[in-house]
């Protein structure tokens, strides 16, 4: 990606991201555009499983290796064939505090923060009184490149032309392209790539009033 970039700008091909002070800026914009694409949407690569097995009088969980950019779609009790309902955590609170907070199967949830390593955590109504086997369906985003063979599962094209964006953005004039126009490009690649995803989940753009 990161000659690709290059090329585009009329710049020699490097052998490695770290070559020359250019092309780790380079580099550093292709980063910038992954970050960019990553949260744009809820791609179907970046999609997982957290696993959480409950302990009983415990009601908040970790959801190791999420990190702070992933998202949760929806929570399955395995245990009990069940799917958990989304509150807020007021409403968490207030059903804990009028409820005495019960303890029993877990029918609700929401999100509760960060733990001490960064990773989401999952609070539960009601509070477990056993041990069940609960699936977090989410969304996991990963973190910047680092070495040359590093890859990206979300589509590549968009985050080359995001980068380019960036790149033509801190070059200044150049004589041609400009970085607002290339911008452009690059969201109606992001725009296309998005929807060629979507069509993987049409039932999640259905609206319906509630």
């Amino acid at each position: 990606m990161v000659n690709a970039v290059m090329l585009r700008l009329r710049e020699d091909e490097v052998a490695t991201v770290n070559e020359s002070s250019y092309s780790k800026l380079i580099g550093a914009f292709v980063n910038d555009a992954k970050r960019l694409v990553e949260d744009a949407w809820d791609w179907s690569a970046l999609r997982t499983t957290f696993p959480v097995t409950t302990v009983s009088g415990t009601s908040t969980y970790s959801l190791t290796g999420s990190g702070q950019r992933s998202e949760v779609l929806y929570v399955l009790d395995e245990t009990n064939d069940r799917e958990l309902r989304k509150e807020s955590n007021a409403e968490i609170d207030r059903l804990n505090t009028l409820t005495n907070n019960d303890t029993g199967e877990a029918v609700r949830y929401s999100m509760s923060g960060l733990d001490s390593n960064g990773d989401l955590q999952i609070k539960f109504y009601q509070t477990p009184d056993s041990v069940a086997s609960i699936k977090v369906y989410g969304v996991k985003r990963s973190g910047d490149l680092v070495n040359d063979a590093d890859t990206v599962a979300v589509p590549w094209n968009p985050i080359v032309q995001w980068a380019y964006s960036y790149a033509l953005v801190e070059r200044g004039e150049t004589g041609g392209q400009s970085g607002a126009e290339q911008a452009i490009f690059a969201n109606n690649a992001m725009t296309t790539a998005i929807a060629l995803d979507a069509g993987q989940h049409p039932e999640e753009l259905i609206w319906e009033t509630v």
